[in-house]
């Protein structure tokens, strides 16, 4: 059945066009990524969905009788409630009840039958509406989004602006609406909560539309991937891998469609030239004849030329040390906060080293260290000889904001004529007029633009990056990827986009665990080393020794350990299948005892949901680490 729909929704704002005759439909249940380049139109999109903007033409159908929930792309919450309390305030009406239900309950014992009355209905409605259940879900949400017990009682105001807008989604997910809309949601969210968020929306029951450039993300979540491009929108069945493959395909057939009809054209219009020079009357029936065919035919469109993005090549490396980097013994503090410590590793000629870990763990910190920005605590590093780096900063700090884009890219390269310098920021969108905006007046993806820019004619055999991918849209990540791959020096870098690492990384460096770990591998490989790992340590039956792997050429599991290591996995497999069965049932028991004798006991409730909330956490990690077997 279909809940949300658009026909012929066009927007513009005076002769500008943003979107124009967009059609299409969503089935309840769907989960909808919605993809597109930067200033595509996507959220205005969104808020014609949602009322915000009036279509220039068109309508809009939402089911009448279904809920809708919204988050704004950095739509954080300011307030100066506690977490809980903010999380509570979601539940007014159950909250009012409880506080009725507690007035109610001290007046039991005085027999009157209509305050008897009042509070069985008032309890019955309660616990259909999950009054028993409200607070632990808030809290547990708090903590599957990453905000610990101890944080619970903190201020909002004290948080950072990531977390306020994290708080605002996890707000959002408690009220599980029957349409749940989600702007770039995955912003500020570290790899252990985006696992966490990408858990539940895949489970999620109602139907979602999100938009997001998290390609890893969108192959999780979504069953479908409507494009917005050239003002119009195309849905696509499947997720963001199979929308990529069907696009192709669905271009390339109407490119062949095109040409071929093209052909045909030009043989009709050949055919009825040549009758009409002939000027018999046979002929020019023939002419007519085939002129009206010809009018009758219905014209394929020419495809409509893809959004431009950048191009770029970093060319080929200078010739360097086969040992580009050696770190001995690196740790950083700030104050009594440690970041790392005890950091050795060596990378390699044509290694591509990505850094994980999250959020606080010391990514960026360790990149600025490495190029002499920050000091570290202790310790120290070299790099091989002949090394010459290509720096990219996160924040594009390396930018001159009073000079114009042409002379930020001339001064640095005065070698070049103006013609080579233009030449080279076309590659990245920097066409006419563009060439003389200020810096300072640039978005985040132009500056992420011009950065590159720089960093391509730079002659280099190391690049260094922190968040390459931050303000770029996904046919600009795309680019830097393949100039990435293409790339024959080495690469150190910091990454939050997962797909992005995916297809680059060839070494992984794991700042997150205890001692920080150098992997031999690539993500992938990575990630089902970890989940070995964890099934291991958790095995309290077996002797684990956990090898931490090194950046040699060693491989994370020794062959003679291959089938004793298939037998514990197995086992813990079986173990985590049957652990999940037994708690589900201790949860349903737990419900029903809340339902009954706990319902008027409120000591007996509260015990309850200690439980329930104890073993909510170890089933979601439970259903965390089956999930990753399933993967693997």
């Amino acid at each position: 059945m279909i809940i949300l729909s658009c026909k012929d929704v066009g927007l513009e704002y005076g002769d500008v066009t943003i979107l124009s005759g967009v059609t299409f439909g969503i089935n309840e249940g769907e989960r909808v990524g919605v993809v597109g380049v930067n200033g595509a139109g996507k959220s205005s999109l969104i808020k014609i969905i949602t009322g915000k903007y009036s279509a220039t033409s068109g309508s809009v159908f939402v089911s009448g009788d279904k809920s809708l929930g919204v988050l704004e792309q950095n739509a954080a919450l300011e307030s100066e409630n506690t977490l809980i309390d903010e999380m509570l305030l979601t539940f007014p009406e159950l909250i009012a009840d409880e506080k009725r239900l507690a007035e109610l309950s001290a007046k039991l014992s005085s027999g009157d039958s209509e305050i008897i009355s009042q509070y069985t209905r008032l309890e019955e409605r309660f616990r259909e509406n999950g009054g028993y259940e409200f607070r632990s879900r808030c809290r547990g949400n708090l903590i599957n989004m990453g905000f610990p017990e101890d944080m619970h009682r903190m201020c909002i105001s004290s948080l950072s602006g990531g977390q306020k807008t994290r708080l605002a989604l996890t707000r959002l997910l408690i009220l599980n609406p029957d349409i749940l809309i989600l702007d770039e949601p995955t912003n500020h969210l570290d790899e252990q909560t985006l696992v966490k968020l990408e858990n539940q929306l895949s489970s999620y029951r109602g139907t979602l539309i999100v938009i997001s450039h998290d390609r890893y993300f969108l192959d999780r979540v979504t069953t479908n991937i409507l494009e917005i491009e050239n003002h119009k929108a195309e849905l696509y069945a499947g997720n963001y891998t199979k929308f990529v493959e069907l696009k192709r395909e669905r271009r390339e057939a109407l490119e062949r469609a095109y040409k071929n009809q093209q052909k045909e054209i030009a043989r009709i219009e050949a055919y009825i030239e040549q009758q009409r020079r002939w000027n018999r009357e046979r002929n020019i029936i023939a002419a007519e004849s085939r002129m009206k065919a010809l009018e009758r035919m219905e014209k394929i469109d020419r495809p409509e030329n893809a959004p431009g993005s950048i191009r770029m090549s970093f060319g080929t490396a200078l010739a360097s040390a086969n040992d580009v980097l050696k770190v001995s013994g690196l740790a950083k503090s700030f104050g009594d906060k440690r970041l790392f410590s005890d950091l050795d590793f060596m990378v390699q000629k044509g290694e591509r080293l990505f850094i994980s870990g999250p959020n606080g763990s010391g990514k960026s910190t360790l990149i600025k260290i490495l190029m002499g920005f920050e000091p570290a605590s202790s310790g120290y590093f070299d790099f091989g000889y002949n090394i010459k780096i290509g720096y990219y900063d996160q924040e594009n700090q390396n930018l001159d904001d009073s000079k114009t884009v042409l002379d930020e890219l001339w001064d640095a390269y005065d070698n070049l004529t103006q013609t080579e310098v233009r030449n080279t920021l076309a590659l990245f969108m920097f066409r006419g007029e563009d060439v003389f905006k200020l810096v300072g007046d640039l978005s985040g993806g132009e500056r992420a633009r011009l950065t590159l820019a720089k960093l391509i004619l730079s002659k280099i055999n190391l690049l260094v990056l922190d968040e390459p991918t931050n303000h770029l849209d996904i046919n600009s990540r795309d680019a830097l990827e393949n100039a990435l791959e293409a790339f024959d020096g080495t690469i150190i870098a910091v990454s939050h986009d997962r797909y992005f690492v995916k297809k680059l990384a060839t070494h992984m460096l794991d700042l997150g665990s205890t001692p920080p770990t150098v992997f031999d591998g690539n993500y992938e490989e990575y990630q089902h080393y970890k989940a070995i790992r964890a099934s291991r340590e958790a095995d309290a039956s077996a002797t684990v020794e956990i090898k931490t792997v090194s950046s040699g050429k060693e491989q994370f599991l020794a062959a003679k350990e291959q089938a004793a290591e298939k037998r514990r996995l197995e086992k813990r497999k079986k173990f985590v299948h049957d652990e999940i069965e037994r708690i589900e049932k201790e949860l349903d028991r737990i419900s029903a005892e809340l339902m009954g004798d706990a319902a008027s006991d409120y000591v007996l409730a509260d015990k309850l949901y200690n439980e329930q909330t104890e073993l909510e956490e170890t089933l979601m990690a439970l259903y965390e680490e089956n999930e990753g077997y399933t993967e693997a």
